[in-house]
């Protein structure tokens, strides 16, 4: 058996995005039934208790509020408790993963150890986290040495982007990096057009289905809304521009009405969060054009399933974004007027055509089977 301790997501069930996604469909997927996953998962109401989720074996652990602290006190709780694990039960050759860099440092305690129990320490660094202008200058320079230090402590580095892996191999010398992407829901939505939950989503905000121009992510200032709002608003367009976010209570949302006037435009309509997957699906499929604007990090969920999803994708033209798309999406940048220019070059001719070879594309390199057994196999190895 391969026993596999997976330490850095909030845990199983998934109520959350990125790493939680990333966990629960790596264990509901398995076809090796020789790996054995163990998921740490984040509580409030105690540590080290254990309950099964189809087939996984997951254990709690409740770190002490620190404020933002308490994310590293989570990470280092679990791989303390993950080894005692391991080495209660004679674990063979254990792999130990951990998602994200924020243990940083201290992991140089925890090396030996994993070591000495034959294990080896495989880490995903996500995106480059330390770029992200929402951390203050200490936050973001922990975090710069935190991806360090654990680039250069990891058995095996697994970067979910060529570009991730360029980056760490140009700044930190030769490590031990390979490549195995995030996966994505190929499925379509069931909802048909005349459905209720979509007549009524279009109802509520005045649309047409495959008449508007959708944006979908976290409400943060590094996925460039401000720009997309301000190039959006310069059209001639006659289509609305949707925005599926967090929005409410947002100062950021408030700078951004006052620095770009956005409600003076009846075509933007901030319709917050969308929880029902199936017709997040449903909307993305009938949207005339995805505009997608994150910067920072490495492939991005929500472009996968834009790209899964959506027809015309209009996409910020960063490395992480075109080494994921390729050429089956259209590029925009943030020079003023480039993203005008697009918008009204497509508002009139629809280059539907390049749906279906982004589909294409995540069959062949997204699917989660696909990420599954890529993993399985660096598990195994």
């Amino acid at each position: 058996m391969q026993d596999v301790y997976v330490i850095g997501s909030r845990g199983l069930p998934a109520k959350y995005g990125g790493f939680e996604t990333f966990v629960q469909e790596l264990v509901t997927r398995k076809q090796d039934p020789r790996i054995v996953y163990h998921v740490a998962c984040l509580s409030d109401e105690g540590s080290y208790q254990h309950f099964d989720f189809q087939g996984t074996d997951c254990f709690t652990i409740c770190p002490p509020q620190l404020g933002p602290a308490r994310v590293i006190a989570y990470d280092t709780m679990a791989l303390h408790y993950a080894l005692k694990l391991a080495e209660a039960s004679g674990s063979d050759k254990p792999v130990f993963y951990i998602l994200g860099n924020t243990m940083g440092p201290l992991i140089r305690f925890f090396i030996k150890q994993i070591h000495r129990l034959g294990g080896r320490l495989l880490i995903n660094p996500d995106g480059l986290e330390w770029r992200r202008t929402k951390w203050s200058k200490p936050v973001r320079a922990y975090l710069k040495l935190a991806e360090r230090v654990m680039a250069q402590q990891a058995d095996l580095v697994v970067a979910d982007n060529p570009g991730i892996a360029s980056y760490l191999d140009e700044t930190y010398g030769s490590l031990p990096v390979t490549t195995i992407a995030y996966g994505t829901d190929l499925e379509a939505s069931n909802l048909e057009t005349d459905s209720a939950a979509f007549q009524a989503f279009l109802k509520e905000w005045d649309l047409l289905a495959g008449d508007y121009y959708l944006i979908v992510g976290r409400f943060v200032a590094e996925n460039n809304y401000e720009t997309m709002l301000r190039e959006f608003m310069q059209t001639a367009s006659q289509r609305p521009l949707v925005l599926v976010c967090n929005y409410q209570g947002s100062a950021y949302f408030e700078r951004l009405r006052q620095q770009t006037g956005f409600d003076q435009d009846p075509r933007i309509r901030f319709v917050g969060t969308v929880y029902d997957p199936n017709l997040l699906k449903k909307i993305r499929q009938e949207a005339y054009a995805y505009l997608h604007g994150h910067e920072v990090g490495g492939t991005n969920p929500g472009l996968l399933e834009a790209l899964a999803q959506s027809d015309v994708n209009l996409v910020l033209g960063v490395d992480f974004n075109r080494l994921v798309a390729e050429d089956t999406a259209l590029y925009w940048t943030k020079e003023p007027g480039d993203l005008v220019s697009l918008l009204e070059k497509i508002d009139t001719k629809r280059p539907s055509h390049l749906g279906e070879e982004a589909k294409k594309r995540m069959r062949e390199f997204y699917s989660w089977e696909k990420i599954v057994k890529d993993y399985e196999g660096v598990f195994n190895a």
